[in-house]
């Protein structure tokens, strides 16, 4: 049952025990008859009760909710929700120079009467009580920033009272992104992007490094001899044409050969070569 209507409980237990303690007290009937009498009125009692609204529930997972408290038939006392007072820091992330809102709203409903205290702590997040220090305090439960600066980040606490009984205590932990940073790290992305061959992307953190578009030493080094190798065997071959063909010219005495100037020339660079057979008197 609702807390709030205790008073109406009262009133319909008194209309069906009164009458029959005034007759108990005058003695007009047995004990028996009363026997009868007391298990009717209890009937119309639950009737009676089981007809007024009932309690809403409670709503985690924080604050003192009155309104949620049940009535307890055993004890005779309203049994509360058991929520404890501090509720979970909530996370809020906004750009420097941008506006920011804090909501101090709860799910449940809350006394007419209440008073709602905004603290803040710089730079921390936390839920100790003694690191906050007192911002505002009056009816007003929004707290806004029109222009959040770094001296703004930390965490805000905001406590609802009634009367003097703390009802629930909210937190919002505030941090603040320069917008200096926020250009410079998009500037720096940029600039490594152009920096790549064929407009790679970064490796992940942690992941592999690109891999180099050069061939490795090793392997250059291999081709570069194998290079040679063959520019010396075509220069020989060349070489052996040029002596074969070029050497040998018609001589103009007794039908003989006479070596070419040509022949002389590969015969200095080659002395050991085919071009021996330039000169016949050597052989």
């Amino acid at each position: 049952m609702s807390k709030g209507y205790d008073k109406q409980l009262k009133e319909i237990l008194d209309a069906e025990i009164l009458p029959m303690v005034e007759e108990f007290d005058q003695r007009l009937n047995s004990d028996t008859v009363y026997e009868e009498k007391l298990q009717t009125a209890a009937d119309n009692f639950i009737a009676a009760a089981s007809k007024l609204p009932r309690v809403s529930g409670c709503f985690p997972p924080c604050g003192f909710q009155s309104a949620g408290a049940v009535y307890n038939c055993i004890t005779c006392q309203y049994d509360s929700c058991e929520f404890p007072l501090d509720c979970p820091i909530k996370e809020i992330r906004v750009m420097e120079f941008s506006r920011s809102q804090m909501w101090c709203d709860v799910p449940f409903q809350l006394p007419n009467d209440i008073e709602v205290i905004w603290r803040f702590a710089e730079e921390v997040k936390t839920q100790q009580v003694d690191e906050f220090k007192e911002v505002t305090a009056g009816v007003d439960r929004l707290y806004s920033i029109p222009s959040a600066s770094l001296q703004h980040q930390g965490t805000y606490q905001c406590e609802v009272y009634s009367g003097q009984r703390s009802i629930v205590r909210l937190y919002f932990y505030l941090t603040v992104t320069p917008q200096v940073a926020a250009g410079q790290t998009e500037l720096q992305e940029t600039f490594d992007l152009s920096l790549l061959p064929g407009g790679q992307f970064l490796p992940a953190l942690g992941g592999p490094p690109p891999r180099s578009p050069l061939l490795p030493l090793p392997l250059l080094l291999t081709a570069c001899l194998t290079a040679l190798l063959l520019l010396l065997f075509l220069s020989l071959g060349i070489t052996s044409w040029l002596t074969e063909n070029l050497c040998m010219t018609p001589s103009s005495t007794r039908g003989q050969k006479r070596p070419s100037l040509h022949c002389t020339v590969l015969h200095a660079l080659f002395p050991y070569g085919r071009t021996r057979q330039c000169y016949p008197a050597l052989l």
